[in-house]
């Protein structure tokens, strides 16, 4: 049996290696930025980047459940959750809960 389990645990301990390194650096690295720097603006600008490519992504080539349902769909659901956004005084949970009540609530009206 532990010969079996080996394969897993070295997935783990490779995976949090490999990821753990860069989080400790970055911490580091993190410490000695000045927040209001140009350097940090950079950082700000590519996370940010990042996530609208995810979600960009996820509107125009989704996967899963999300395949099945239209396009309109997913961007109105997208417009709703900025519109809950602005209009709350750019409260981030709100704006998430009514995107995906949106998106859920036009899946099950279309059956899917």
């Amino acid at each position: 049996m532990a010969d079996a389990l080996w394969p897993y645990v070295f997935i783990v301990v490779a995976g949090w290696l490999a990821t753990d390194i860069w989080r400790w650096l970055g911490v580091v690295a993190g410490n000695r930025i000045d927040e209001n720097s140009e350097t940090m603006n950079w950082v700000r600008a590519v996370a940010t980047a990042l996530v609208a490519a995810v979600i960009a992504k996820l509107i125009v080539y989704p996967t899963g459940e999300l395949e099945g349902s239209p396009i309109w769909l997913r961007v109105g659901a997208v417009a709703a959750g900025a519109v809950a956004f602005f209009a709350f005084r750019r409260h981030q949970l709100l704006g998430i809960v009514v995107a995906i009540g949106t998106l859920a609530a036009g899946l099950y009206v279309l059956g899917t």
